[in-house]
């Protein structure tokens, strides 16, 4: 019992450290592959709107479609709790960001098969492709939040130093995000099936994550296990820094840093494992 006591901290350093180390060893790749990164990025975004009619518009049409959907379902038909928020900007909130992650996730899928010549021709980091592709898709979010003071103009909510915490909640959700990405990048490599599967799985964990409703909605016996669904606080934390001036959760918050940064240190960890093999699989 004794050993038994000793040893769980030393397995907790150990996992601590090989997570610092995914980080420290993810920063370095990306500064030393940075220009190439970047240089993807754009390409990425140059494609994504190349003789697009609409252009950048897409990036907040989709959320924009998604809101006006919810806020006459759940607000006519189904009646849904908004936290004595207005509709479009109870859902708005956390459509922008849940469309970010379902778009870099959907992204990320095929982004080292779609890049044939460069993963078996060219010598760089290929973690790199997951980074611009989910660079770009952040890029998208950004100009989808440029929405938002509109909204705030047509249904005025009091916005102040709560703000603070969106730098916190977007580095949490990039991180995980980028885990995942990892993960299914590196998976579509050897199992093609994946393209099939990520897109169901993002349906199911959509109806797991406050998006259309919100965190109180769930019951409270419930509550815990619900939260270690990362997406979970971290959504919820987007409502009350935007809409209720509000400190997001602190406790969910650390749950989904935890989640997030194993999911990331995990996915890094797997995906160098695996990228020696990636050019004679594909």
């Amino acid at each position: 019992m004794e050993f038994a006591a000793q040893a769980l901290p030393k397995k907790g350093k150990r996992a601590l450290r090989r997570c610092f180390d995914g980080l420290f060893g993810c920063a370095r790749e990306l500064l030393r592959g940075r220009e190439l990164l970047f240089v993807l990025a754009g390409r990425d975004l140059k494609v994504r709107y190349k003789q697009s009619l609409l252009g950048v518009a897409w990036a907040i049409l989709q959320p924009a479609s998604m809101t006006f959907i919810f806020t006459i379902v759940f607000g006519h038909f189904v009646r849904v709790s908004s936290e004595e928020v207005p509709r479009p900007l109870f859902y708005y909130v956390t459509t922008a960001p849940w469309s970010f992650l379902s778009a870099a996730l959907g992204g990320s899928v095929a982004c080292l098969v779609a890049n044939l010549s460069l993963v078996t021709k060219v010598r760089f980091p290929r973690e790199i492709l997951v980074f611009a592709g989910i660079g770009a898709f952040a890029v998208d979010f950004f100009i989808a939040l440029c929405f938002l003071p509109i909204l705030f103009f047509i249904w005025p909510v009091a916005v102040g130093i709560s703000l603070l915490w969106l730098p916190l909640l977007f580095a949490l959700q990039v991180i995980l995000i980028t885990g995942i990405g990892l993960v299914i990048a590196a998976g579509n490599v050897f199992y093609r099936d994946l393209r099939f599967l990520v897109p169901l799985g993002l349906q199911l964990w959509f109806f797991a994550s406050p998006v259309m409703y919100s965190l109180s909605e769930v019951p409270e016996r419930f509550r815990g296990l619900y939260l270690l669904n990362p997406m979970a606080p971290i959504l919820d934390g987007y409502r009350q820094a935007l809409l209720h001036n509000h400190a997001p959760n602190l406790a969910g918050l650390g749950i989904a840093a935890v989640v997030s940064l194993a999911v990331f240190a995990f996915g890094y960890w797997g995906f160098k494992r695996l990228e020696p093999a990636f050019a004679d699989v594909i």
